[in-house]
């Protein structure tokens, strides 16, 4: 079954880089994002198998986001995984209060992220 996952980063190389890697490489449906906002919208209108959140992004950033998602009944049980450049102790304090599948760490290698992807959510990868 195909998953549609929606990847949220302000950066649009990175938008562009996952997109491309997971539908190329698994041929999952890919949704982006740039801004918490658009996110937003599009996890309450589309159906989603999981959520990639980037952490650090201007006005709305990914910790405020995942709030919002967590807290929305139609979006809740979508699982996130956080995609950071640097995990301090501050922010790993803040993770442990909500509920995330996973992290990913920037930089991260295109051609395995798929693999990380389905390890953190305990999918099975069908060949294409």
């Amino acid at each position: 079954m195909t998953k549609k996952i929606l990847v949220v980063d302000d950066e649009e190389i990175i938008l562009e880089i996952v997109q491309a890697c997971l539908e190329d490489l698994v041929g999952w449906v890919i949704l982006v994002a740039n801004s918490g906002w658009e996110a937003l919208h599009l996890a309450t209108t589309e159906p989603l198998d999981a959520v990639l959140l980037d952490v650090s992004m201007p006005e709305m950033d990914g910790i405020e986001m995942l709030k919002r998602l967590q807290h929305h009944p139609t979006t809740r049980q979508i699982p996130v995984i956080l995609l950071t450049a640097k995990v301090l102790a501050k922010e790993q304090t803040i993770f442990s209060q909500y509920k995330i599948a996973g992290l990913i760490l920037k930089p991260f290698d295109p051609m395995s992220l798929h693999q990380q992807v389905a390890s953190i959510l305990g999918w099975n990868i069908e060949p294409l």
